[in-house]
């Protein structure tokens, strides 16, 4: 037994980043905030807050997707180890079903799998961190970008999306942020949180942008291809000629399956900038030290683009479609809700609140706890997607789900409401 005095453990190196980071995650303020459910309430709760809408009938992936990975496990060609930057037929049938939308061709060289879209930011955010660099990040936008920044101790400058123009991006305030540290300019599109589809006009103005202040664009497109308003999806590797692009897509929204955990990193430069810089060769280092996504679930990949019908995707984005008009129309019935900008793409809206209409509800935060001991409603406060006194409002469920929890939220703020 071991005697004498206790030793003491010094921690106190470790990243303290890490703590404070975890805490602005939409995982983390949504289990705060369901804690706050009442039990007793017999009600189903409406999860409007996360874009899982794996849950509900009318969002099922296709049996095609799901006899793919069938076929994969039974073939016992997939239970090995896989190369770290993904094996070589899921690269090559990815790179060829994205190079559909591009006006060059994509290689399997271009195309880099990740365990999902959260750790192809994971990836690329580490590899391109260096001492004093800064990012340039959307507000709002996907929290997950900066609480990766801090682990990695890269400085985070946020440039304003403008709701008056449909979320477009302020590109005064991107000129006005970046210098020569800036190693990265995140977009986002579709947008997540706030549904909007980028047109190719003011596309080519980021890209033109990007190109003048010499940073590279860091393309999120895990919702490609979602939209349904009168902007077509059209994807910014498009301007791969004008500036390198690294575009972050995945399957989990496409076709329904976030728990397969499949996403990919593509380098969307003709001109071969990202290989002369070396910030490819960091991608396949840092793939060398983390996780893989599941060798079956990248086996199962050809099948999946071979054989998913167009109807599936048409079914999916007329769901959709239907959700984001109710959504639109019932928020427009809450006094105390402004919606800016309809939702044209991805599954969910940004709306701002009215707090002076409001009695005893102090912030963004507090509205989202109490809309869920009340209502069994659940939402996201703004602050988490950097914007203050604002909520996400995600319409990817049953549209009868929703009508009820669109229909809850009213009736929270009535019975809330200021008496004149």
């Amino acid at each position: 037994m071991a005697t004498g005095p206790s030793p003491k453990w010094d921690i106190s190196h470790a990243n303290g980043e890490g703590k404070t980071a975890s805490l602005i995650t939409v995982r983390s303020v949504l289990e705060k905030i369901m804690k706050n459910l009442n039990e007793s309430d017999t009600r189903p709760v409406v999860p409007l807050g996360h874009g899982d809408p794996s849950a509900f009938p009318c969002f099922r992936t296709t049996r095609a997707a799901e006899d793919a990975i069938v076929d994969a496990v039974r073939s016992a060609k997939f239970n090995c180890y896989a190369p770290a930057v993904g094996i070589e037929p899921a690269r090559r049938s990815i790179a060829e079903h994205l190079s559909r939308d591009l006006p060059y061709k994509l290689s399997p060289d271009d195309v880099y799998l990740t365990a999902g879209a959260n750790h192809a930011i994971e990836v690329l955010v580490t590899a391109l961190a260096r001492p004093g660099a800064n990012i340039l990040l959307p507000r709002p936008g996907y929290p997950l970008y900066e609480s990766r920044a801090s682990f990695s101790q890269l400085e985070v400058r946020h440039f304003d999306l403008l709701p008056e123009k449909g979320w477009e991006v302020d590109l005064d305030s991107v000129e006005a942020l970046a210098n020569d540290r800036t190693v990265a300019m995140v977009v986002i599109n579709p947008g997540n949180p706030c549904g909007n589809v980028l047109t190719l006009e003011h596309m080519k103005k980021i890209a033109e942008t990007a190109r003048k202040l010499g940073i590279l664009l860091i393309a999120d497109e895990v919702y490609g291809h979602l939209a349904f308003g009168s902007n077509p999806f059209v994807p910014v590797g498009v301007c791969g000629p004008i500036t390198p692009v690294l575009t972050i897509g995945s399957m989990s929204k496409r076709w329904i399956v976030p728990g397969w955990r499949l996403g990919w990193i593509v380098t969307n430069d003709p001109s071969g900038i990202l290989q002369r810089s070396g910030i490819v060769e960091a991608l396949k280092s840092y793939l060398n030290i983390t996780a893989d996504p599941t060798t079956f679930v990248q086996g199962a990949v050809t099948q999946i683009l071979n054989n998913t019908t167009e109807d599936f995707f048409l079914k999916i984005t007329n769901t959709l479609r239907k959700s984001a008009n109710i959504c639109y129309d019932r928020l427009k019935e809450i006094p105390c809700i402004t919606c800016p900008h309809k939702a044209e793409g991805s599954m969910s809206t940004m709306v701002k609140l009215n707090l002076s209409l409001l009695e005893d509800i102090s912030d963004d935060m507090d509205f989202c706890v109490k809309l869920a001991k009340e209502e069994s409603v659940v939402v996201l406060p703004g602050f988490v997607v950097g914007l203050k006194n604002w909520l996400r409002v995600t319409f990817s469920v049953e549209p009868s789900l929703l009508e009820d929890g669109l229909g809850r939220i009213k009736a929270f703020s009535l019975r809330h409401a200021k008496k004149k």
